[in-house]
């Protein structure tokens, strides 16, 4: 291990004003989930069931629109792109609390949409600002800040809403995220290298072109083969059919059965933690010591902050893949808990490998993906830790509420084991197929 790799890491202004930037704009919305919640089941005065329905709905528009935000930074630039979000940030949470119930899961659903593509921006800047080893201190370095934001964002939002209400909340939550990216604007951090060899997104033939030659070897022939499949079929049929084909490939020739191994392992790796923060809540709620929620999720942030420490500081990668799946094992053991104390302690080895996990898989996300389409990728990236996130909780809490508390654990640990397994399996078949080729 190098610990000297963070130290030249900060030295770098502009890394520095990201990881910043990024704790920033990802504080509201860490109080956000809480706000929301409380909004709901107190003011409103409806169920945990219809809180629940407003999550879901946030979350399903930031999983659709993450990739659009992406793809728009990459063609139009960070400052245009971000000028939609700051918009619906400000107007959409300072409107919402003061609708219906129903107006509420309207806005919700947009709301996510047009989320400040934090995350997809900040890992984009910094795949191009550090390179190397660097790179993987620099991801690591922000999955800390993101745990730091957990570990008090929910708190305050808590605190907000019982103190003062949820509307002023709400409210401060929206003011705050658009002055997070009118700073991103004004910052406007680099989202591709100086000499990226850009080429105008209107000449779609010549971007699908670039995007082969410049991608990482063991990516070049099946973006060609996308390339090449698109210009047969268009061969003597009507020229806007075979327009069309040749920009579906152009859209997609980035992607690869390696970077959808790695979306496969960030929906995994939100499924295994919405299914962990579910029966944690749980858990600690039959203990009939709910008060002292609040250490669990301490000590199990605290466990990801030393996790993301150490793997960020190793001079060798690990594959996400097997620390997903050391992480879904050493979630496992959090069933055997009987009280608060005990899963606190418990949590500890399943959340050192949670920051390793997300942070494994932006550098392999980055390192697959060339720069023009990285924009892009990220969005779809943050789109499969959504929907592990959207899907995990819901099943996790049916099996709470049939089985146990003990089993939210039992099914996010086995459920990404066998989705960590499937990618293994994966690999190893495309793999042969390239030896035997």
């Amino acid at each position: 291990m190098n610990f000297r790799l963070y130290r030249d890491l900060l030295t770098i202004v502009p890394v520095r004003r990201v990881l910043l930037v990024g704790m920033l704009a990802r504080f509201p919305h860490a109080a956000a989930g809480v706000l929301l919640t409380l909004h709901v089941v107190l003011t409103l005065d409806k169920g945990y069931a219809a809180a629940g329905a407003v999550a879901a709905l946030v979350t399903i528009g930031i999983a659709v629109g993450a990739p659009w935000r992406g793809r728009r930074v990459d063609n139009v630039g960070l400052r245009k792109a971000l000028i939609p979000s700051v918009i619906s940030e400000a107007v959409i949470w300072s409107v919402a609390p003061h609708v219906s119930y129903e107006w509420l899961l309207v806005l919700a659903l947009i709301g996510g949409l047009f989320t400040l593509p934090v995350f997809s921006v900040v890992r984009q800047s910094l795949g191009v600002l550090a390179t190397g080893e660097k790179r993987r201190t620099a991801f690591t370095l922000d999955s800390i800040a993101t745990e730091i934001v957990f570990m008090g964002g929910p708190a305050v939002g808590a605190v907000l809403a019982t103190s003062i209400s949820s509307a002023v909340g709400l409210t401060l939550v929206g003011v705050s995220t658009a002055a997070a990216g009118l700073f991103l604007m004004w910052f406007n951090p680099p989202t591709r290298s100086v000499s990226d060899g850009t080429v105008p997104p209107h000449d779609v033939e010549a971007a699908a072109a670039a995007v082969v030659t410049s991608a990482p070897a063991h990516l070049r022939e099946p973006a060609a083969e996308l390339t090449q499949a698109a210009a047969a079929a268009d061969g003597g049929g009507p020229a806007n059919s075979g327009g069309l084909l040749r920009r579906a490939a152009a859209a997609f020739s980035w992607m690869s059965v390696s970077v959808a191994v790695v979306f496969v392992v960030a929906a995994g790796a939100g499924l295994l933690l919405a299914s962990t923060d579910v029966g944690i809540v749980a858990l600690s709620e039959s203990s009939g010591d709910p008060g002292k929620l609040g250490i669990v999720f301490a000590a199990w942030c605290a466990a990801s902050l030393v996790g993301g420490l150490l793997y960020g500081a190793m001079t060798r990668r690990i594959s996400p893949m097997l620390l997903l799946l050391a992480m879904a094992v050493l979630t496992l053991p959090m069933s055997l808990a009987t009280d608060t104390l005990s899963l606190a302690l418990l949590s500890i080895p399943g959340g050192l490998l949670c920051a390793p996990v997300l942070s494994a898989a932006s550098e392999r996300v980055a390192d697959l993906v060339s720069e023009e389409r990285r924009g892009e990728a990220m969005g779809w990236y943050g789109s499969a830790l959504t929907t592990g996130t959207a899907i995990g909780a819901p099943l996790a809490g049916a099996a709470i509420d049939t089985i146990g508390p003990w089993s939210g654990f039992v099914f996010a640990g086995a459920a990404a084991a066998a989705m960590a397994l499937l990618t293994l399996g994966t690999r190893a078949v495309v793999l042969r197929r390239r030896i035997a080729v």
